[in-house]
């Protein structure tokens, strides 16, 4: 039973631990050593709320997010919905080829010479049916990154500062904090996973009594995963706390260090490398699969362009761009970094479709919301969508040259 049902909630979570995670955690720590921290815990319990209602939809109801959506909301709404998760996966696709050029450098090989064919190969695995099989050995290559509890013992942090901002909020009145601070709710509590996490349970058939494993699964892969990210900040801390923004992969791997010593570039490229093509094409396939399902079409990688064009169109379209984008003359940290600022801020839309949804008895039942559970749930939206307002206004400031 456990096998049955255990897995989509903690895939769903742990896929924020690829490159753009990576370096967002890893900036968080080398630009406000440990100030970050607080702000994760409270990271952490909103992803674990997000993620326990997702899967409560799927077991509930049978059907995916993208379903419901279009069921409960009017036309108008149900586009803006997948207009935002298309727009916040295409960014996520930019960032797992930014994250295999970026290890590929790591190694002496531009990025130019090896994301065109990454793309060709990643799009071929899931349109030929051999993914699953090339999958796992992507996920092998991306635990590389559990040497980071191991680094961050081995760095020697100050363990009173450590257990101070976990428990203390810190918070610093600039536009780079709460930048940084929209991005690690991006990269945590993407807006994917939602519509992933509802979709696997689904998938996988489980049942209304099948729910507390479930919500086990979800509840235990969430925090399992930011305990992972809060590994990264520390360890990254420890090596090179206070000296400003990352300004490359090679000073993010620099946190490895008292691991692989000088192998730490090679072994942070070579979990870059796993992690972004774990994602590269999970990422894309979860905005297909949601459109697709929402617009009541054909979606399978099993079938061919003519018998399902928009499912087979869209995973296509979202490669192509993706690869594009990311061999553009960007600075690789301020892209993976940039593109979960937009995660950040496209997620509050996300998170209120989330809320409704299971507030509504009409939808779950008895198995509804409770008025403590909506209060907790709607705080957490709310503090999401301030979050992003606030970067907003600053940014419109800065336009005007009022900041």
């Amino acid at each position: 039973m456990i096998a049955a049902v255990a897995g989509p909630g903690l895939v769903a979570a742990n896929a924020g631990n690829d490159a753009a995670g990576i370096a967002t955690y890893a900036s968080a720590g080398s630009q406000f050593t440990y100030g970050t921290l607080f702000f994760m815990v409270l990271v952490t319990v909103a992803l674990v709320m997000v993620q326990e209602m997702a899967v409560r939809l799927g077991a509930y109801t049978g059907k995916g997010l993208g379903a419901l959506i279009r069921e409960q909301f009017s036309l108008r709404l149900t586009a803006l919905a997948l207009t935002c998760l298309l727009l916040a996966n295409t960014g996520l696709v930019v960032s797992e080829f930014a994250g295999i050029g970026a290890a590929f450098e790591l190694l002496g090989v531009p990025k130019y010479a090896v994301i065109p064919p990454a793309a060709l190969l990643l799009w071929s695995l899931v349109l030929f049916g051999s993914y699953r099989h090339a999958e796992r050995i992507f996920l092998l290559m991306s635990l590389v990154f559990f040497a980071y509890p191991v680094a961050m013992i081995l760095g020697h942090p100050r363990w009173g500062n450590v257990g101070s901002h976990l428990v203390i909020p810190h918070v610093e009145p600039s536009k780079a904090f709460i930048l940084l601070g929209v991005a690690l709710i991006g990269t945590t509590v993407s807006p994917y996973m939602q519509f992933y996490a509802a979709a696997g349970v689904v998938d996988r058939g489980a049942k209304p009594e099948d729910y507390r494993l479930i919500r086990a699964d979800a509840v235990l892969g969430a925090v399992f995963a930011c305990a992972i990210s809060l590994t990264i900040i520390i360890a990254t801390a420890s090596a090179m706390g206070g000296t400003g923004p990352l300004d490359s992969a090679a000073q993010a791997a620099s946190a490895l260090k008292p691991v692989a010593g000088q192998n730490a570039e090679l072994l942070f490229a070579f979990g870059l490398i796993g992690a972004s093509a774990l994602a590269g094409a999970v990422v894309p396939l979860s905005a297909s699969y949601a459109i697709g399902e929402a617009a009541g079409v054909e979606r399978s990688v099993s079938r061919s362009f003519r018998d399902a064009p928009l499912f087979l169109g869209l995973f296509t379209a979202q490669i192509a761009l993706g690869a594009a984008i990311a061999m553009t003359p960007i600075d690789v940290i301020k892209l993976l970094i940039g593109t979960q600022v937009l995660q950040g801020l496209i997620s509050p839309i996300v998170l209120v479709y989330l809320l409704i949804l299971t507030n509504r008895r009409c939808v779950l039942g008895p198995a509804a919301n409770t008025p403590r559970y909506r209060l907790a749930a709607s705080l957490v939206v709310v503090g999401v969508g301030a979050m992003s307002t606030i970067l907003l206004v600053q940014t419109v400031v800065g336009w005007f040259g009022l900041g």
